[in-house]
């Protein structure tokens, strides 16, 4: 799964996961488990909802958050001494 930071037009960005990454020619971004940046509950969606679609014309960008596996393969360029 790909965790994407999605930034929604006049609204708090969300944190979606999605299957695979957006292509060119979809109409709509289809995410599961919204939730708000810091990992709560979205309060606009209703309680047990998994999926969302959001139009691309309510997004204003997009941003494709690191795996928590892949962080490891890439050390911070400072020291801890």
């Amino acid at each position: 799964m790909i965790t994407l930071l999605v930034h929604i037009n006049n609204s708090e960005p969300i944190k979606m996961d999605v299957e695979q990454m957006p292509q060119p020619t979809d109409q709509a971004l289809v995410g599961k488990n919204p939730r708000e940046r810091t990992d709560r509950e979205v309060t606009w969606v209703e309680d047990g909802v998994t999926t969302i679609i959001l139009p691309w014309w309510r997004i204003t960008f997009v941003e494709v958050l690191p795996n928590p596996n892949d962080a490891a393969e890439f050390p911070l360029p400072f020291r801890n001494d």
